[in-house]
Order: C-alpha cells, then structure tokens, then sequence
C-alpha cells in the first residue's frame, strides 16, 4: 500500500468552518419541535403588494426568465438609485454604485474577498453574525475584535457599549476595514451618531475601510435613529453599505441584497461576483424592483411597509419581554431588529455534567428546547473564543413571528411560570 497522504481532502482553508450554531439548533427544532423564537426567519403573513410584486414580474415578459445584466438587473438598481440617493444625501450612479447579490450574505463575501488582502487585519464588533470571521479567514485576513460589554443591570441594548480605548487600540498600520453592524444582531443595538462618529475618525485617521452591515435599517423602535455611517463627513468615499430586501420586506426566501458605495471599491466586488455567483435571479429582482417603487411613492406615510413594520413589531418585542419576565428572565430591549438578548442568570440553573465542556448558554439553550419546548440561540456562536465568557448568562430570542406563534410562546412560558409556583 502506498504510504502517500490522500489528496481526497477538503482545502484547509475551512477548518473549523465545517460545523455551526445552525446546524446543531435547526436539528434540535426538527427533533423536538418546539415553538420556534430562535433562528431569525419570519412566518409573518405575506403583505398583498409584495404577492403582487413577484406576480407582476413573473408575468411581465418572456424575458424576464432568462439572463439580465450580470452586476443587477437594471429596474432594480435603477429602483436603488431612486431610493437610497435621499437616504445617503447623494445623486447614485446605478450602474458603477450598486452591485446587486444573492442576498446580503453574498454582498459580504464579496466585500471581504474583494477588499481584503491575505495579512491585512480586519476589525469586528462582537458579538458578529457567524460569517463574518470565516469570510474573513478565507480572505486570508487576521481578525481584531473588540467587544460591546453590557453595562452593570443592563436593560436596554444601549446598555452594549464599546471601550473607546480598546477600540482605538485595534485600529493600526495593518488595518485594512472594520465591518460595522447597525442596527446590531444579535443584540438589537443601534449605534448612537457619537459611537459613529468616533469609528468614522478612526477609519479616516487610519485609512481604513467600513464595511457598513445595514440589513434591519428599517427596523427601528420608538426613540432611536438609524445614522447611515456613509452619511457623515468624509465616509462615503470609503464606506461600503450591506443592505437586504429579506430583511426589509420580511421575505428572506427571495435572496436578493445589495451594496452601495464609491465605484472604486464596488467595482472589486463586482469581479468577485462576476467570477464566483455572475449572475442573481431575473424574477426575484424584477419582483423587488417592483417592492421598492411601491415603497419610495410612498415613504414617509402610514401606508409604507417600512413604517408600518417595526410598529407591529415593537409590539411583539414588548409581548416577548412581558413573557420573559413572566418566569424571572431579564429582557435587554432591542432599539432595533428583531432579535432580544435575555440575561438567564436571575433562574439559577445549573447544568452538573462535567463532560459537557459547552459554555453555559449552548446547555441552557439544549434544555430549553428539551425540556420546556422553546427554541432559542445561544449567542456565544457570535463571539470570538477570548470573549465567548461575555455571553454566558445570556441567550438570544427572535420576535418577528405571527401571532399564533406567540400565542403557542405564551402557552409555554405561562406553564413554565406555573411550574416555578409549585
């Protein structure tokens, strides 16, 4: 037999990239089936204009099923332009500004991979979304987080703040972007304009990048103001914003998300698209495209669905706190999104099993789904291994679900209150 190593192997690029919080929590969900407040999907009823959107655009030309322009199809970017020139106080160039992906996850790898050179360091604020570091590990990036730590009897999400030290001791020579996330998953943080600005100077002092992750910009709750971090001075021309028709009309399944900024960054970008996806689905951005001049005729009314939203969710948020408190759970309130990190301390529970060599809120989570029927996430997946201690006595609920899901919520948290009572 030959003594040769196997060449049948995956690239080492991707270890530790093989297994994933979602993994492991979507089987738990299929196996047990609880109420489902954990992965970040809506069940929400589908709004009659976005069903009419997709209709539309599926009837709308023969054409329409075949090939468009490969970097966005150009009703979409056109739609864009329209739109986000206001937001961002500048007239777009659709064709060179935009580039339209499978959804905002792709938008990201093309940043990264398009932006990021092998030894160039990247800055995160963690907690991060799970495919931000291996994005970055794949662009051969050495990654520098800084940490939001939550205030002493923390209650809100404005309660995760940022050392302004440690933050400004990330930033150096060898820094090439930091990739800002607001308002923030999983805490629900939305970044005051004095946070912005302080990341602004130091990206303009050091010549770096933001890669600005603005996927829930339009959910934000009552007293709180989403600054596009591309609008402040001197930080369009190195800012490139994420943002996700999924998130914003509640339809994930339609995978379309786009980046906007200078045409000397998007046009990286788009080579990595052009040379890895090429090409998003004709209907689907024909169908957003639609989505988004119903929108922009009417934004700044109550008919908009961008108004009309985060309304209806604050209500769930305060719903889903009521019953957080209902069984001794301590709520951090979201300012946006639709994600609520919960302080589980106040319960005491303690798991004996030595073996298990899990952080505390992987085998709290485990037993929620086991024993009380209620999926949620433990948010040390979103932590890098030095600060995954900063998450221990939290885990983190989703609340953009239809009212039967709540109720079914409310049926479990109620028996579970009475039980504490017996």
């Amino acid at each position: 037999m030959s003594s040769k190593t196997s060449k049948l192997t995956g690239a080492k690029r991707l270890e530790g990239m093989y297994e994933n919080v979602w993994l492991e929590f979507a089987g738990l969900a299929r196996h047990y089936n609880p109420v489902n407040l954990g992965q970040g999907f809506p069940d929400l009823p589908i709004p009659p204009f976005l069903k009419e959107a997709m209709m539309k655009a599926v009837e709308s030309s023969d054409m329409i099923h075949q090939y468009t322009r490969g970097p966005g199809h150009p009703k979409l970017i056109n739609a864009l332009a329209k739109l986000y020139g206001p937001l961002l106080g500048r007239k777009l160039d659709p064709e060179s500004e935009i580039l339209v992906t499978v959804g905002a996850y792709e938008s990201l790898y093309c940043c990264t991979m398009g932006l990021i050179d092998e030894g160039d360091e990247v800055i995160f604020i963690e907690p991060f979304f799970d495919c931000y570091v291996p994005f970055a590990k794949m662009a051969g990036a050495k990654t520098v987080c800084v940490p939001l730590r939550t205030k002493e009897d923390a209650k809100s999400s404005a309660d995760f703040c940022f050392d302004e030290s440690e933050l400004r001791n990330a930033f150096n020579a060898k820094t090439k972007c930091i990739l800002l996330n607001t308002p923030h998953n999983p805490t629900g943080k939305v970044f005051s304009r004095k946070e912005l600005q302080l990341i602004a100077d130091l990206c303009i002092e050091h010549d770096v990048i933001c890669i600005s992750d603005e996927v829930y910009e339009w959910l934000i709750y009552s007293g709180s103001e989403h600054i596009r971090i591309a609008t402040l001075p001197g930080m369009y021309d190195r800012t490139v914003t994420v943002c996700s028709a999924g998130k914003a009309f509640s339809v994930t399944g339609w995978k379309t998300g786009w980046s906007i900024g200078p045409s000397n960054l998007i046009k990286h970008l788009r080579a990595v698209h052009t040379n890895s996806i090429y090409h998003c689905s004709t209907i689907n951005q024909e169908a957003v495209a639609n989505a988004i001049e119903t929108e922009t005729e009417r934004l700044g009314t109550e008919n908009c669905y961008f108004h009309q939203l985060p309304i209806m969710l604050e209500k769930k948020r305060d719903k889903m706190a009521k019953l957080l408190k209902s069984i001794g759970i301590v709520p951090i309130i979201p300012e946006g999104g639709y994600f609520m990190m919960a302080d589980v301390s106040p319960l005491g529970i303690n798991f004996d099993d030595e073996d298990d060599k899990s952080p505390y809120d992987y085998k709290f989570s485990r037993w929620l789904i086991k024993q009380k029927g209620i999926a949620c996430i433990p948010p040390s997946a979103f932590y890098s291994k030095d600060h995954k201690d900063l998450s221990k006595k939290f885990i983190r609920f989703c609340f953009i679900k239809c009212d039967k899901t709540m109720e079914m919520a409310e049926v479990k948290f109620s028996e579970w209150a009475k039980s504490l009572k017996k």
